[in-house]
């Protein structure tokens, strides 16, 4: 029997390859037997990537021109370029959410049957239920610099742009699956508790340390490996994964369904 997880003689894309998830993921896909890995980045991968496209996923422009330098067809496209919220709100959305669904609009018709997305997303996304009917209102607006003007007139819902953005994935994902389906195409995201990155600092700085070492010590007290992650969305790329679309994966070790059905401590927190 051949192996689902085997990527030979697949043609993947992966944004945000330079470190942390993006460069364990590059590493796997190559262990995994990839024909050809295009890496998306502002800074190039030192990795085992095939071919390297300079790609400001914030830029339009740079996404248009990247999704049209690639050739079909694409097997997997992995979104999984992201920055926290030490950039303003505005960025944040653009390479999390804005930048992610142009890429995948752009290089879906690349993408052939049994290929799909996969999105690294994130648990601070969780709270997307709140924020539905004005993310079902963003992600409508098909035209970029609209997308930008509602983001900026809606500062009461998109805060610092972090937890938001994530929030937008999830539905994006779960949004887009049915479309894709009649295709032949799946979309999934992983949605990762904090992880042992560089961009932890940066994290633990907007959202506090406190609640990143909170997070952890109720996630089985470590973070997340970016090796972890990057075989999550190796999973849900490969053909292992073959009924898997439309949802979203925590890897956070128990941590939202212990706090769903009451077993997280706020307390803790608070002190």
């Amino acid at each position: 029997m051949s192996n689902p997880m085997s990527y030979e003689g697949r043609n993947v894309v992966v944004t945000g390859a330079f470190s942390g998830v993006g460069a364990a993921l590059v590493d796997l896909l190559s262990d995994l037997g990839a024909a050809s890995i295009t890496a998306l980045d502002i800074k190039e991968p030192e990795g085992p990537i095939t071919r390297y496209i300079p790609t400001n996923m914030g830029d339009p422009v740079a996404v248009d021109e990247a999704a049209a330098a690639i050739d079909a067809p694409v097997h997997v496209l992995f979104n999984n370029a992201g920055i926290a919220a030490t950039f303003s709100p505005e960025d944040v959305m653009k390479v999390n959410t804005l930048g992610l669904m142009r890429l995948t609009d752009a290089l879906l018709p690349k993408i052939p049957a049994g290929g799909a997305v996969v999105n690294t997303a994130s648990i601070a996304g969780m709270n997307w239920p709140a924020h539905q009917a004005e993310i079902t209102e963003l992600l409508s607006i098909d035209d970029w610099d609209k997308a930008v003007a509602w983001v900026e007139e809606h500062p009461e819902v998109v805060a610092d742009g972090y937890m938001f953005s994530k929030e937008c994935v999830q539905i994006f994902t779960m949004q887009a699956a049915k479309g894709m389906l009649a295709n032949g195409v799946r979309i999934a995201s992983a949605c990762p508790a904090p992880i042992d990155t560089p961009l932890l600092p940066d994290f633990k700085k907007t959202m506090g340390e406190g609640m990143i070492d909170w997070t952890a010590a109720n996630a089985g007290g470590r973070y997340v490996t970016a090796a972890e992650v990057a075989n999550l969305l190796a999973y849900l790329g490969s053909d292992a994964a073959s009924f898997v679309s439309g949802v979203n994966v925590n890897i956070d070790n128990a941590f939202q369904g212990s706090m769903i059905t009451g077993q997280v401590d706020f307390g803790e927190l608070a002190g």
